[in-house]
């Protein structure tokens, strides 16, 4: 089959220079969401009808598998279709989809494409409030015989609850007649796709309907405010899910997942978390509130407590962050690491049962197992222009206020005084430590500010 979607819309009420299908809904456009409900169908086309914000739009979602058209100037979503037309292979059904309703269901769609086979078969939904959409108006035997839209619709059919989501799907040889046939003899002098079912019934084409599983999933977005709401739309669902599969959440509502959060049994997540990329979280995990997720996996058992951030970097069993902890890039920790408070960690590899418990910053590390890491040690890896690495084996002991010069290497068991600089290897199994002698000077005086 074919599918097209149209994304043409300037979007005035957003007042935002960013094209409307561009805004983001759960961490992805808006349009990205739709492609990727029509790729699940496996369509021989997809074509993206554009309009406003086309560079920008082509620079974000461009993709093989993508047909672009352009529709210049905008004459409504009739017009819209008719450009497509062209670029549409010989398959027997099109299936019509928009750019700005992003919370549209695979499933749905199969059995709105299902219905299509011999018929014009149209999404709808009924609404207690059905203000701006087009209603379907039925005749007394419960036939559809045509959509009217809001503008044009008279008292008792704007009192009509079953709406027109505007998504539909038909054949299409029957689809490039009724185009060629439209007419703009409207109130907003525009060429609407949904005329075609009146051509339909005129034809003796059957016309079915297909019921939206519920008014979220063909929300379409012209605002903030309707991004916004889509919004918690989005996420409340995505909560349900996690929910029904085991996951305790302390308030469904203050949860954000911007990607995809994979989870094992018995994980808890605690308020204000939010969750990027793909985010895997084992068994019995716990993270507390206000945590920042991105690409990251984490370990069965491990615990993540308050305000702590990590990005594409692992965490392993039974592994203790934070709170106020920061893994960066390329941070791997093994089993039951413990990263505390005001502890940052970037392209570091920490084995076993070590810990940083306090106000450290480690960069360009490998670590050994049962290494302590003292408050205010830093890896020091970058000299303005280049990068290097600090080893740190198994069993040593850094004390506080230590700076390790890299590249360096700090043998197995050894120990290193608080407050060194190393700036050559540390031997194994000894004390290594360097700082200048301690003096007391007997009259010394505090400088003092200078009276006003």
């Amino acid at each position: 089959m074919n599918i097209v979607i149209l994304a043409a819309g300037q979007g005035k009420r957003m007042h935002s220079n960013l094209p409307k299908v561009l805004h983001q809904v759960a961490g992805k456009a808006l349009v990205s969401h739709v492609i990727d409900a029509a790729r699940s169908l496996t369509p021989q086309t997809i074509c993206l009808v554009y309009g406003h914000g086309g560079d920008a739009l082509r620079t974000s979602i461009d993709a093989p598998d993508l047909v672009w058209v352009l529709q210049e100037p905008q004459l409504g979503t009739g017009h819209a279709v008719q450009q497509a037309m062209p670029h549409l292979a010989a398959a027997p059904t099109t299936l019509v989809l928009y750019g700005d309703v992003p919370l549209i269901q695979p499933a749905t769609l199969q059995a709105l494409v299902h219905a299509a086979r011999d018929a014009l078969a149209i999404l709808t939904v009924e609404l207690a409030e059905p203000s701006g959409y087009g209603r379907i108006v039925r005749d007394s035997a419960g036939e559809v015989v045509r959509i009217v839209e809001q503008k044009d619709a008279s008292a008792a059919e704007r009192a009509i609850r079953e709406v027109n989501s505007g998504i539909v799907a038909l054949p299409t040889v029957r689809l490039a007649e009724w185009l060629a046939a439209l007419s703009n003899d409207n109130a907003q002098q525009e060429y609407y796709l949904t005329d075609v079912v009146g051509m339909a019934v005129a034809a003796g084409v059957p016309i079915r309907t297909v019921p939206a599983q519920g008014e979220w999933e063909v929300l379409g977005v012209n605002s903030k405010v309707q991004l916004a709401e889509l919004e918690r739309v989005a996420q409340r669902r995505t909560a349900e899910r996690l929910m029904e599969q085991g996951v305790r959440l302390a308030d469904p509502a203050r949860l954000d997942v911007r990607g995809e959060l994979v989870c094992g049994r018995d994980v808890f997540i605690d308020v204000n978390c939010v969750f990027e990329g793909r985010v895997l979280l084992d068994e019995a995990v716990e993270i507390g509130p206000c945590c920042v997720l991105k690409n990251a996996s984490i370990g069965a058992g491990s615990r993540l407590a308050a305000f702590s951030h990590i990005e594409d970097a692992t965490v392993g069993p039974d592994g203790v962050i934070g709170p106020f902890a920061r893994l960066r890039p390329g941070t791997e920790l093994a089993a039951g690491v413990h990263v505390g408070n005001f502890v940052e960690l970037k392209n570091a590899k920490v084995a076993a049962q070590s810990k940083a418990n306090h106000l450290a910053y480690v960069g360009d590390a490998i670590i050994g197992s049962r290494v302590n890491i003292g408050a205010g040690t830093i890896t020091c890896n970058y000299d303005g222009a280049n990068k290097f690495k600090t080893i740190i084996e198994d069993d040593v002991f850094i004390g506080s206020d230590t700076q390790l010069v890299a590249p360096v290497t700090v043998g197995r068991g050894a120990t290193l005084g608080a407050g060194t600089t190393l700036t050559r290897d540390a031997p194994p199994d000894t004390l290594t430590l360097s700082r200048v002698r301690q003096v007391s000077l007997a009259g010394w005086k505090r400088p003092q500010k200078p009276k006003k």
